[in-house]
This record gives C-alpha cells, structure tokens and sequence, in this order.
C-alpha cells in the first residue's frame, strides 16, 4: 500500500476542531514493531479526526527515534509522550493511566506498540456502532 500524505488522510475529516478518536498506543523497546503499529493508524478512513498519541515509556532502543520520525511527518494527527524515565517502573502504574490525560477525543482506542489493525475501516465500524448505541448496549463485534 501506497503512503499516505497527512492533508490525504485528513481531506474527509469534517471540520470540527477536536478529534473524535483519541488512538492511545504505548510503546517499550518496540523498535522491531512500532512501525506496523503506526502505519495501521495511519491507515484508517474516516470522515472525522482523529489523533495519535504514542507514549514511549523510555524505550533503550530506536523506539522513541522511529516515533519522533513520523510525529515530523504527521505533525497534526501524530503527538509523541516520550517519557525520560521508565513510568511503569517509577509507579507500577499502566502507562495507559499516564497516556490517557493527553488524549483530546470523545472516545479512546487503544493499541499497544507491539501490535496492529489491518483494516482501514475499524475505526469507522467502532464509531459507527458506539453512536447507534449511546448507553454502551452493542451486541458483541469483533473488529
């Protein structure tokens, strides 16, 4: 598959300011990984904004390098967290829980750094089907 620009994935995004998803991913020494993770992210069609928050919990490896790489490429959809020191071993606190207060959407996805999605439409499917069912009643999908 071909790379998108930012101004392609954000060209059917209506014009609200704030995004609707929050995508929270937290990375460790995901160097071998983090790249189909964000590239999964990236992949997503929709017709409202999203943002990417990637938290690096002090990674020793290239980690934090190929973040700030694509945070340069995707300066408005992509916000790097790069922690200086280790929060789960400061705190034993998830690193979600120090992620989460960044977020600006009206919904949180979560995927962690050493996985992906493959589909460019799961965001679209989840949205869709928490807006037809406000109180949280969904029958169960998988996505």
């Amino acid at each position: 598959m071909m790379e998108r620009t930012e101004a392609q994935i954000m060209r059917n995004w209506s014009s609200q300011e704030l995004p609707l998803v929050s995508i929270i991913c937290i990375a460790y020494n995901q160097e071998q990984y983090i790249t189909d993770a964000i590239e999964g992210f990236l992949l997503q069609e929709t017709n409202f904004p999203f943002e990417i928050i990637i938290q690096d919990d002090a990674s020793i490896d290239n980690t934090a390098e190929i973040i700030k790489n694509y945070a340069k490429k995707y300066p408005n959809i992509i916000r790097p967290v790069l922690q200086k020191e280790n929060q789960f071993s400061q705190y034993r606190k998830h690193a979600l829980l120090t992620a989460v207060p960044y977020a600006k959407g009206e919904y949180i996805a979560c995927c962690e750094g050493d996985d992906y999605w493959i589909n460019p439409n799961k965001l679209k499917m989840q949205i869709s089907e928490m807006q037809k069912h406000p109180d949280g009643s969904t029958e169960e999908h998988t996505y």
